[in-house]
């Protein structure tokens, strides 16, 4: 069911639910927010396509209010990245007690068993593959951002949640704007039952479009009269621009006047910026330029984060201050109180008090190389319109509640991790979609920094269209697949396979076929249910029976036809045998035969039609089931499967071998490597510190200046136990090679020194000195490595309740999370 929603008169229908919870909340919702509730009262799931900043949030927060209604429902808000988790769950805990409200990302593990549990989508995927038992009283799950899904690194996860979540669990999927929310709403709906689209185009705060240019602030679109407008045409002023370099000095119609007030053809006064030494406008006079048109507090994007670090030192260094002397007080209580429990030695080399110092001006940068306390201080500052302007990479606009009044892009493309390419409008439209701050402004502003390099045409088209596409980037993995086979067998895997959105992507129909195909599955299990005999196997008798009516049909169609069918004694022989064997079968003597062979019959003939439906499947696409395929192929080759054919001959039955239990709880791009390297014992001998640092080789993914260098290893086991490691890897790429299948990434040890000094005790300022990584990189690669050393230590005792190797990955976890990264994982 899809619903594009306008404003209208509220339904009729009771939701006593939606009453209770609009009296709480104590402001009206808007149409499609009133939709998706009662939708979801009424016992659906909802995928709510909506702009940002469109208020979604009070869907998912009623579908927690819902379950709170429901005795022992449980509700698991899920989000792609830690830093949202770690925010909702500060949101959710302030709302309903921290007591009620649970918190599980991976490094952090808060109250898992809460009725309300806040976690990563990782997460929940692993709680899944693990038949946890939270999953039994769970009544809804909340996922965030759920057009993530087209992420090529992270994507498929949401997919392997929405494919395997128990069929009673409520989805309540948020998205951004996306041109093709029915598409994938149709997915959902074919795979987990009644699942209505709400898609809403309405953005409460209307967006004005910019470009900043040396000397003024001007409209990109206006209307007939040359009013700045959010739709219309595109400003001959900018179209100009395209002519003459920037240098217009005319505010133009529609501008703004130097107190900010949209003005009908006057100056703006404003000042003339400088050109940066790339050509562009500075970043300071950027800043100035926005507090001077009362768009702060605004978020200016910057592609970079060391772009994002020099911009607050230009800033501090021209002398900008956006705070009063109260705000300055305000904030640095605010950010001492957050650092506390840091030593003096490492807030140095932080660079704790240039930090603060920006933070007092009203202005601070924002990316993944802050550590996770750095950013959070930050983000509370901006929410309480302490901090005016921030400096941000493009992570900040993943769903993280920092809303502003005006957007800056610096520059229209951006490195998408393999080249430069121009923002998509996807990216465009989520970047600019932080501008706005509902209940608080009545307009928001999103501006682009012109320069030479701007086409005005191209800029238009980029603002006007408001979404894209979202594309599936499933493929099955080693781990996925074992998961797969162990929870539901090779039939049912496939079958599984088969309804994930990336096959409905290529092949619509295919989803609907091997919907019929599961169904069918459940009937022949209830056919062969209603045939079960007492006495023997009735469906070996069935099959000798219509073995032989087979032949006895052939016999007479030839005859009647005149023709010859060979061997006649051959024949007979084989008619002789097969009565024999149908009088000698315990089952002949059943009593309720006849009701058996009934079944029987049915159950051939939807096996039939089932079968030509398989058929149909893999000669139409069967691309995923293809992959898997040869994925389970490669593992059988190693001894991770192994393969038996049931007596009947009928299919085939994989079974997981003690060493496919071990990958099934390894997780990442080598998780193959992981358990192989497990599996022959090549870490033997080495040191906490040593399978720290190697750990840390296993995850780390190098900068594109760094990929091809040849780092200086930590000295000891580690040598050793990294060459065996590469050893296996090039088998492993070899076999990939072999089996057509995506080539599992070769190991990098950039990181490894820093991080097996780190873990033998070595100072925050030696180790950053050895990774030449800012903090925050450093922290986030520690993450990771301590979250590969639980996945050993869990596979490791899978094996071996007492093994050495599990006892050694606790130890090495807990040299890594010591200092800085201890304070981070709690942030």
């Amino acid at each position: 069911m899809t619903d594009s929603v306008t404003d209208s008169e509220p339904d009729p229908v009771e939701h006593p639910a939606l009453a209770a919870y609009e009296a709480r909340i104590r402001f009206p919702l808007d149409a499609f927010q009133r939709a998706a509730c009662e939708s979801l009262e009424e016992g659906r799931s909802v995928l709510v396509a909506a702009p940002t900043g469109a208020g979604k949030t009070a869907i998912a927060e009623f579908s927690v209010a819902l379950a709170r209604r429901e005795r022992d429902a449980r509700v698991f808000y899920t989000a792609p990245i830690k830093a949202l988790s770690n925010q909702k769950f500060h949101e959710i805990a302030q709302e309903y007690g921290e007591d009620q409200v649970g918190l599980l990302t991976g490094d952090v593990n808060i109250r898992g068993d809460a009725p309300i549990v806040v976690m990563t989508t990782e997460v929940l995927r692993n709680m899944i593959y693990a038949d946890s038992t939270a999953l039994a009283d769970l009544a809804f799950v909340i996922l965030d951002e759920v057009h993530f899904l087209g992420d090529r690194f992270r994507g498929a996860v949401w997919e392997e949640i929405i494919l395997h979540l128990p069929r009673h669990v409520r989805l309540v999927s948020l998205s951004a704007t996306v041109s093709n929310a029915e598409e994938f709403g149709d997915w959902m709906h074919a795979i987990r039952g009644d699942t209505d689209v709400i898609v809403s185009e309405h953005r409460p705060v209307p967006l004005y479009q910019h470009v900043l240019t040396k000397r003024a602030l001007l409209p990109l679109i206006v209307d007939r009269e040359g009013e700045l407008s959010t739709h219309g045409r595109l400003n001959p002023e900018v179209i100009r621009l395209g002519g003459h370099g920037g240098s217009s000095e005319r505010g133009g119609r529609g501008g703004f006047d130097d107190r900010g007030r949209r003005g009908r053809g006057g100056r703006q006064r404003g000042h003339a910026p400088q050109r940066h030494s790339t050509g562009r406008i500075s970043r300071a006079d950027i800043v100035r330029a926005l507090d001077e048109t009362e768009l702060t507090p605004a978020i200016v994007f910057i592609f970079s984060r060391n772009g994002c670090d020099q911009a607050v030192r230009q800033a501090l260094y021209e002398g900008i201050r956006l705070t009063t002397r109260e705000e300055r007080d305000e904030i640095r209580d605010v950010a001492q109180a957050a650092v506390a429990e840091l030593s003096d030695e490492d807030l140095a080399v932080l660079g704790y008090h240039e930090w603060l110092s920006g933070l007092e001006r009203g202005i601070a940068a924002h990316h993944a190389g802050l550590i996770p306390v750095f950013k959070s201080v930050v983000e509370t500052l901006f929410q309480r319109r302490l901090v005016k302007a921030v400096f941000a990479t493009e992570t900040l606009a993943l769903g993280i509640n920092m809303p502003a009044r005006s957007v800056v892009i610096e520059q229209l493309e951006k490195f998408n991790g393999e080249r430069r390419a121009p923002l998509t409008t996807g990216e465009y439209t989520q970047l600019t979609g932080r501008a706005g701050r509902r209940g608080i402004d009545t307009e928001g502003h999103a501006v682009v920094v012109w320069s030479d390099a701007v086409d005005p045409e191209a800029l238009a088209h980029l603002a006007s269209k408001r979404s894209t596409p979202m594309k599936s980037s499933f493929r099955p993995t080693y781990n996925m697949s074992v998961n797969l086979l162990d929870r539901v067998g090779i039939t049912a895997a496939r079958s599984l396979l088969e309804q994930s959105f990336a096959q409905f992507q290529a092949d619509r129909s295919v989803v609907d076929i091997a919907r019929q195909v599961r169904a069918a599955e459940e009937s022949l299990a209830g056919y062969e249910s209603s045939m079960h005999c007492e006495l023997g196997d009735f469906l070996e008798y069935a099959k000798l029976r219509r073995d032989l009516e087979s032949i006895e049909r052939g016999e007479t169609a030839v005859r009647g036809a005149g023709g010859r069918r060979g061997s006649g004694s051959d024949r007979r022989e084989r008619v002789s045998q097969l009565r024999r064997q149908l009088q000698q079968h315990p089952c002949a003597s059943c009593p309720d035969l006849r009701a058996h062979e009934r079944w029987a019959g049915r159950w051939f003939g939807l096996k039939r039609t089932t079968e030509q439906q398989v058929r149909e499947i893999r000669s139409r696409t069967g691309t995923i089931a293809r992959t898997f395929d040869r994925v389970v192929d490669l593992l059988l080759e190693r001894g991770y499967l192994s393969r038996a054919v049931t007596a009947s001959g009928e299919s085939e039955s994989i079974t997981v071998e003690p060493w496919g239990a071990v990958l099934r709880r390894v997780y990442g791009e080598r998780d193959l490597l992981v358990a192989e390297c497990l599996r022959r014992a090549s870490w033997n001998g080495i040191d906490a510190a040593g399978l720290a640092a190697l750990s840390c080789a296993l995850t780390y993914e190098p900068r594109r200046d760094d990929e091809n260098a040849d780092p200086e290893l930590p000295r000891g086991s580690f040598r050793e136990a990294f060459a065996q490691t590469l050893t296996i890897w090039a088998e492993l790429d070899d076999l990939e090679e072999r089996h057509r299948l995506p080539r599992t990434q070769l190991p990098h040890a950039g990181l490894a020194l820093a991080m097996h000094g780190w873990a033998k005790g070595d100072s925050l300022a030696t180790t950053l000195e050895r990774s030449d990584l800012g903090v925050g990189d450093f922290v986030r690669w520690s993450k990771q490595t301590i979250d590969l050393l639980d996945q050993i230590a869990q596979a490791s005792l899978s094996v071996d309740a007492a093994s050495p190797m599990a006892a050694l990955a606790r130890d090495a976890k807990l040299l890594v999370r010591r200092g800085i990264v201890e304070a981070s994982s709690t942030s």
